[in-house]
């Protein structure tokens, strides 16, 4: 969109997986929800189409541009650039409200925010194409799920396929309540996928149970969601965490959130993200408890905020999508 003062605009959600973590990776379906902390930019255009065009992010206090910067940032917005073929340079200036490395989309949230103040009159499957040529850089081989949901917001159920990323809506009644937390350290979603597929290369048969397994969970919480049923999609959270504790992707930190969230009230807990640090997701049953759980979490050195999804939520579109050539 148009700003008065002739720059173009963008914006995105940051984003929490409920479930699905690591198998999506490899074909197994997850679900995740946008939230209301993401990513802003603007874009002016310089009237030159032989200068570069550079990027500020205020939030990582870098600058680069799009010729020659070899930094990983820089390497992301040359080829989003070279993807979006603008008809003249462009100052980007983006910023976002997410910690890096937390696992809350940060990263892909920025990516779309930026496709967008690029060329805002491309549709969402265009951009989330471009925003994963962008992912690429900074994760080597993502799922695409934290780009679906930073371009289209609410509840989505995602599944990674050789042809298309299959997005569908997930009907929510209601709201549903979440803290978010983090556990003070940051994580490498790239080094933690190519743990996990060490693990597949080692022990595929134990591996491959493992995604099945959470692929089994997936499966209900999207019944569950439908149904309302809250007390049932927080055991399904513990169990996606215990599945993804036996992949070592969780940390000690990850475990003492995840059991003081339990702990003050919340119906269940979980690592959301890559694991290895970034961040915990609990639902609970409102913002009171809420608050209960964000205090258990500031007593034990973890800072954390709410956040909720549901109706009315952040959905972009009401039909599901199929973003052909997604990865």
């Amino acid at each position: 969109m148009k700003s008065e003062r002739g720059m173009t605009a963008g914006t995105a959600c940051g984003k929490v997986i409920l479930l699905g973590e690591h198998a999506v990776v490899h074909g197994i379906p997850a679900i995740a929800v946008g939230i209301d902390r993401g990513a802003k930019a603007t874009s002016l255009a310089l009237g030159d189409a032989a200068r570069p065009s550079t990027l500020s992010v205020r939030a990582w206090n870098v600058r680069v541009d799009s010729n020659g910067d070899e930094t990983s940032l820089g390497r992301a917005f040359r080829d989003l650039v070279a993807e979006t073929r603008p008809r003249t340079a462009l100052a980007i200036d983006a910023d976002a409200d997410l910690p890096p490395g937390g696992g809350l989309g940060c990263s892909a949230a920025l990516g779309v925010a930026i496709a967008r103040a690029l060329d805002p009159a491309a549709d969402d499957a265009t951009i989330i194409g471009r925003a994963n040529v962008w992912e690429r850089v900074f994760h080597g081989n993502p799922s695409g799920v934290d780009v679906a949901c930073a371009a289209l917001g609410g509840c989505v159920r995602f599944e990674r396929t050789p042809a298309a990323a299959l997005i569908d809506r997930v009907r929510v009644p209601g709201v549903f309540h979440l803290c978010v937390g983090h556990s003070g350290q940051a994580s490498s979603t790239k080094s933690m996928v190519d743990a996990v597929a060490r693990q597949l290369e080692r022990r595929p048969e134990t591996t491959k149970r493992t995604f099945e397994g959470i692929g089994t969970l997936v499966a209900n919480a999207r019944l569950a969601i439908e149904a309302g049923d809250r007390r049932a999609v927080g055991q399904l959270l513990d169990l996606n965490q215990m599945l993804l504790s036996g992949l070592f992707v969780s940390t000690p930190e990850i475990e003492q959130m995840c059991a003081a969230a339990r702990g003050a009230g919340a119906f269940g807990a979980k690592l959301t993200g890559a694991g290895g640090g970034g961040c915990v997701v609990a639902l609970v049953d409102s913002p009171e408890i809420g608050g209960a759980v964000l205090q258990a979490w500031k007593t034990d050195g973890f800072d954390g905020f709410l956040t909720t999804f549901g109706a009315p939520d952040l959905a972009r579109h009401a039909p599901a999508a199929a973003v052909q050539g997604a990865p």
